[in-house]
């Protein structure tokens, strides 16, 4: 059985609709899929529609953006269902994403000579009951500036950098607690992406192990064949979850493709899937 439990669609920052990404879902061979759009569960009986009508297994998925510094850390949580913790954790990032969103704007406005405002991102970000995202503001700047939104956000954007803002991030361990706190499977997202020394991130790993993380997902989009067997060690010797993905956004977008690289759950991780069916 083929899967991708990582995946975004225009409910974050994702080109497709829940409709057109469990299409090409299908057409790519997989059986089952998770969408795991930022920040928030919008959308989830749209996605769990959608997949049902392809033909494919589904279990719901989020991707919650941490950081442990300056470090960016996501976790994904899986089989997760909206109750009173995710509605207050979701009041509390929407703020969070408002008050970083400006900041980042007042800086951009600064370094670029322009006088853009909160509306000019708030145009793009079409889902308006997840928090806005930094790579809608990203956008709003590279349209009016005539450039590609990723090389002005790893250039200006990005943690230490002149619009960069850390106003109101979620640690990763608030991130454990909250797909705990809504009834799901935390896995620590593309771990070789953690901007850490190989030694630094390797105690992050054990400190969130001992804290309660469930999973990793050893293979990912942007992981090596060393990387996946490096993380695939690391979770089996931890008794974690193994998950993969393909971070999937759009055709052609960070020469990432649907579907790879390749993830055959093992039957651990399915029958664990398995006691979400009610409710995932």
């Amino acid at each position: 059985m083929r899967a991708d439990l990582h995946m975004h669609t225009v409910y974050s920052d994702g080109a497709y609709t829940p409709k057109e990404l469990a299409l090409r879902a299908k057409a790519a061979g997989l059986s089952l899929l998770s969408m795991t759009d930022h920040d928030s569960l919008e959308g989830l009986e749209e996605k769990r529609a959608a997949a049902n009508e392809a033909s494919l297994m589904f279990v719901s998925g989020w991707e919650v953006s941490s950081y442990a510094g300056d470090a960016k850390v996501h976790v994904l949580g899986y089989g997760c269902h909206k109750n009173a913790a995710y509605e207050a954790f979701l009041v509390q990032r929407k703020a969070g994403a408002l008050a970083r969103a400006e900041e980042m704007i007042k800086k951009a406005n600064a370094c670029f000579g322009l006088s853009l405002t909160l509306a000019d991102a708030e145009a793009l970000h079409q889902k308006k009951d997840a928090p806005l995202h930094t790579m809608h503001v990203v956008e709003a700047f590279a349209r009016r500036l005539g450039c590609p939104k990723g090389e002005l956000y790893m250039q200006y954007f990005s943690a230490g950098r002149p619009c960069y803002s850390d106003r109101m991030r979620p640690t990763p361990f608030d991130a454990v607690d909250i797909v705990h706190q809504t009834g799901g499977i935390a896995s620590l997202a593309h771990p070789g992406r953690i901007p850490l020394p190989p030694a630094a991130r390797e105690a992050l790993m054990d400190a969130l192990v001992a804290y309660g993380l469930d999973g990793i997902e050893y293979t990912h989009s942007d992981h090596t064949e060393s990387d996946r067997a490096y993380f695939r060690a690391y979770g089996e010797a931890h008794g974690l979850y193994l998950t993969g993905g393909s971070d999937y956004h759009a055709e052609g977008m960070r020469r990432r493709t649907l579907g790879e690289p390749p993830f055959v759950p093992d039957e651990r991780l399915l029958e664990a899937f398995a006691r979400f069916r009610g409710r995932a």
